[in-house]
């Protein structure tokens, strides 16, 4: 029998690295995980958790001026960037202590440093070589930046949690979520955003008519919007600015640059190649349904597969791997109806099919919609509307999607999400009774 130095050795400790790790380990195997970075991965560390405290400061804006229509004299009320931005690192580096703490509480080894792949089961971590029965692929993935002159004057969201100060003006080249949710923030917080794209929409894959909400909304809190705008070059001025250049329209003047443009596998340099791992196009690990790659005895999961780059997919990819190869209970991750969010400013989310997906996938459909103003906006004097949507099947009676934007659509959104996943018909939402006064209770009084 071969004997090996580790059953599992996980390569990341992002959420799915961490989730296989010491389930893993709960079933008895040897595992070690190695990071190179912290422990805790993009989501944690500078992903979705930073980026959501953040959003929570940029409420205050609009809470503290809408206060005073509640009867709440806010005096000298003042915003200090440094104040938020060290909190909310230091609330990362404590989380980063805790998944430490979580992983050797399970008796998983931490190996703190770069591995690479060497064989089908054997990795370098720098002079060391490890052998391990199952290895697992959790690196994630990385920030896209065009390859344009002028780019490396452009920052990340991994650097935009680190500014040493708000800039006054800032370009954020892309539309999806990262993009519109940092230009969310940045406009609450003073900042003039312009958001540059090169195609002719934003939140491509999301509802149309709750992206084009968004994006009056937006428009009216005074973001900019450049479409059909690729990049072409960007100069650093003597005085430290950058003027961005881009193909429609004059070039645009910013303090800071920010690239938001997608994000790619991080496999470079990984040495899956060592193994016989094949890639596709874009440099993500091909995988089978239970997570296997070309190679017998390497796994991946979570965004290094490019399949659903969304923390809780790699969670469950992660839960699915270590029951099914360490946990003598077979599994398959389940794909159909995964909720989504983007926490912009208000937020939206939806889960199922889009109105235009369920007209082209079941051709007769039936749209609800409630467009209103929600009675916090109605009382502060805000004129922002939400706008609820369910997308049914005409023949079944189905909700087959739900899509939202407003005042905390994603919390709402996601007890839908269960409805929409169990096949409930609208005739059963309209059969529930209303919370009133609420916003969610428009999701059941649709007719």
């Amino acid at each position: 029998m071969t004997s090996f130095d580790y059953d599992l050795f996980v390569i990341g400790a992002g959420s799915g690295g961490v989730r296989a790790s010491r389930i893993a380990a709960g079933h008895g195997a040897r595992v070690a995980v190695a990071e190179e970075h912290q422990v805790g991965g993009t989501c944690v560390i500078r992903g979705c958790v930073p980026k959501k405290l953040l959003v929570y400061g940029a409420h205050f804006a609009e809470d503290l001026e809408d206060a005073k229509k509640f009867g709440w004299d806010i005096k000298d009320a003042r915003f200090d960037w440094a104040t938020l931005r060290d909190n909310v690192l230091g609330e990362v580096s404590r989380l980063n202590g805790l998944y430490t703490q979580t992983l050797s509480n399970h008796k998983v080894e931490v190996l703190l440093g770069r591995a690479v792949v060497t064989g089908p089961n054997s990795v370098r971590i720098d002079d060391r070589e490890i052998t391990a029965g199952k290895i697992l692929i959790a690196v994630g993935a990385r920030p896209h930046v065009p390859d344009c002159p002028g780019h490396e004057h452009g920052i990340t969201s991994n650097e935009a949690f680190h500014l040493d100060a708000l800039p006054k003006r800032i370009v954020i080249a892309g539309g999806g979520y990262i993009a519109n949710e940092f230009a969310g923030v940045f406009n609450e917080f003073g900042s003039q955003v312009t958001i540059v794209n090169r195609s002719d929409q934003i939140l491509r894959g999301y509802d149309e008519q709750i992206r084009d909400r968004l994006l009056q909304i937006s428009t009216a809190k005074g973001i900019q919007f450049r479409f059909n705008a690729p990049f072409e070059k960007v100069v650093k001025n003597e005085d430290g600015t950058l003027t961005v250049h881009v193909g429609n329209g004059d070039p645009i003047e910013c303090d800071t640059l920010m690239f938001a443009t997608g994000r790619v596998p991080n496999t470079d340099g990984l040495g899956l190649e060592n193994a016989g791992v094949e890639l596709d196009r874009n440099g993500a690990v091909k995988v089978d349904a239970d997570n296997r790659s070309t190679c017998p005895s390497i796994y991946a999961v979570g965004d290094v597969t490019n399949r659903v780059q969304l923390t809780p997919v790699a969670i469950r990819e992660g839960q699915v791997f270590a029951d099914s190869i360490f946990g003598d209970k077979p599994g398959k991750v389940d794909y159909d109806c995964i909720p989504s969010a983007v926490f912009s400013h208000p937020p939206l989310a939806g889960v199922g099919l889009t109105e235009a997906e369920a007209r082209n996938v079941l051709g007769s459909v039936k749209i609800f919609t409630s467009d209103f103003r929600p009675m916090k906006n109605a009382l502060a004097g805000r004129n922002e509307r939400s706008l609820y949507k369910l997308v049914v099947d005409a023949a079944t009676d189905k909700v087959v999607g739900a899509h939202l934007i407003g005042p905390d659509a994603p919390e709402i959104l996601q007890v839908v999400a269960v409805a929409v996943k169990a096949g409930l018909t609208k005739a059963q939402f309209d059969d529930c009774v209303a919370i009133h006064p609420s916003s969610a209770e428009e999701l059941v009084l649709m007719k």
